[in-house]
């Protein structure tokens, strides 16, 4: 078993939701341990979460926008 090594999911979840309770979908995952600091995102999914109004926190404001998610929304925004 793995202890002391963080390993992050980005998750969609009601803001009534427990921070550890259930969520609505998984997006990617961050892992800050690795070597590249490994992140995957699905753009797609990201992107869709962000026009039907969701909110990321700070720390996933930040991965969003080093992986250019949040150029791609604010480009989807402008095309709608």
């Amino acid at each position: 078993m793995r202890t002391k090594k963080p390993f992050y999911r980005i998750v969609v979840a009601d803001s009534r939701s427990p921070r550890d309770g259930k969520f609505i979908e998984e997006i990617g995952f961050y892992n800050p341990v690795s070597e590249a600091k490994e992140v995957k995102i699905n753009d797609e999914k990201a992107v869709k979460w962000l026009k039907d109004g969701a909110q990321p926190t700070d720390t996933v404001k930040d991965l969003f926008k080093k992986n250019g998610i949040l150029e791609k929304f604010e480009a989807a925004k402008k095309g709608e």
